[in-house]
């Protein structure tokens, strides 16, 4: 059996590093897997970036130009998905001769939408946001037109300018009406849940099949040497936020996290515990609670350290998926404290190996950082429990056996 993962990115992103560890899970076990991509942090045997002038060229070029179409709305242009750009993947793939594909994040106008009922494989494609059954948009808040249909009758009022999302959904919906060769996989319950309720996607196969994480990689350590390696206070309580543009994305809670800080400091006492953030330099000089700032940190040997180093994991999201951080974080006996959103409650067990408040409460997100944090003995439960998750349902291990079950299935039923 031989298997392809498409994806814009391998090692990069949330995306990219959830499909690079498959892709790897999947060696580990003697499938033929490879990887076809744009951009690759480091060039491996078995990733197949552009090979030729044209398509560097285009690797380059195209995530400029998928971008237009969103100036003529009120939507971030970065993040607004077009896929509106042709492209050579057809090509690209069948050279390759894969049994089975594995699509993951394809935008960035690495796959245009109707390049789709082109690739005859069977195909498994794993969602790492809501963009393949929502319009142009990667993550929706409110809106719920993916559930209705986009129609001129339900664009947001705050949505000025051409509804592109309108736009785009219609080109999926025309493309995709046919297609019978493709089951979709999903991190997260949640996100089943939404794809299954989707009018693009209602009547296709939805599996939930969670990301995978390396336990040798990601293990828990030391605090005290950690920490020592790093540079950080071995005398504090440290609270550990990371992600993508942690403070700029929004959708990420970092001005939620600021509320909380806040709150916890009419808690407890401020100077028993600091903040360390990874994926911002510098913060505003108006943040009060003494911080580290880590910056980007691309390798995970320096990011298990961090974990280990920290007492305690928040991810204050608005909406997310199945994110990495919360699997590593656990991984390395690091309880997390998150709102209960998303697919939070996949990895987070309420009060055994984290916390879960309710959605955008930032008191009772401050609750239960104070709570992780003013008991030595509930810690060291909670650390053993949340080590104990991964190694029972989010091994690498446990996610390359899943998709090579459902790989399985499909192929005999072909």
């Amino acid at each position: 059996m031989k298997v392809l993962h498409v994806c814009t990115e391998a090692q990069l992103g949330g995306a990219g590093i959830a499909a690079y560890r498959l892709h790897k899970g999947l060696r580990s076990l003697n499938i033929d897997s490879m990887m076809l991509v744009n951009k690759q942090a480091l060039r491996e045997d078995g990733i197949h970036g552009p090979s030729n002038t044209a398509d560097k060229m285009a690797a380059r070029l195209v995530p400029v130009l998928d971008r237009i179409p969103g100036y003529f709305s009120a939507l971030p242009a970065d993040r607004t998905s077009a896929s509106w750009m042709p492209n050579r993947l057809p090509g690209r793939i069948n050279a390759i001769k894969p049994d089975i594909l594995n699509l993951h994040w394809v935008n960035d106008g690495f796959m245009r939408i109707e390049t789709l009922p082109h690739l005859k494989q069977p195909i498994v494609w794993t969602l790492h946001d809501m963009w393949a059954f929502s319009g142009g948009e990667h993550y929706v808040g409110d809106n719920r037109r993916y559930k209705e249909g986009y129609t001129r009758q339900n664009k947001p009022t705050a949505e000025t300018g051409l509804d592109i999302n309108r736009w785009i959904w219609n080109r999926k919906r025309k493309a995709w009406a046919n297609i019978r060769n493709l089951v979709i996989a999903t991190p997260s319950q949640w996100l089943a849940n939404c794809a299954r309720e989707s009018v693009l996607f209602e009547n296709h196969r939805v599996e939930v099949l969670p990301n995978g994480i390396d336990p040798e990689r990601f293990h828990p350590m030391d605090h005290s040497v950690a920490r020592e390696i790093l540079g950080l206070p071995k005398n504090k309580k440290l609270i550990l936020f990371g992600a993508f543009s942690a403070t700029s994305d929004k959708r990420k809670g970092f001005h939620l996290l600021v509320e909380t800080l806040k709150k916890l400091e009419a808690k407890a006492n401020p100077d028993e515990y600091e903040l360390v953030i990874v994926g911002a330099s510098s913060l505003d000089e108006s943040f009060h609670t003494k911080s580290h700032c880590l910056g980007r940190l691309n390798d995970e040997i320096s990011m298990a350290l961090v974990y280990a180093a920290a007492d305690v994991f928040v991810a204050p999201s608005l909406e997310d998926n199945l994110p990495n951080t919360v699997l590593e974080s656990l991984a390395c006996g690091t309880p997390v404290v998150a709102f209960n959103i998303g697919g939070m409650p996949d990895m987070v067990s309420h009060e055994k190996n984290g916390f879960l408040a309710r959605g955008f409460d930032t008191d009772e997100l401050a609750a239960g950082l104070q709570w992780i944090l003013d008991d030595e003995q509930r810690w060291k439960s909670l650390s053993q429990e949340a080590r104990k998750t991964i190694m029972d349902s989010f091994t690498l291990e446990c996610a390359a056996n899943r998709y090579r079950d459902i790989y399985d299935d499909i192929l005999r039923s072909a």
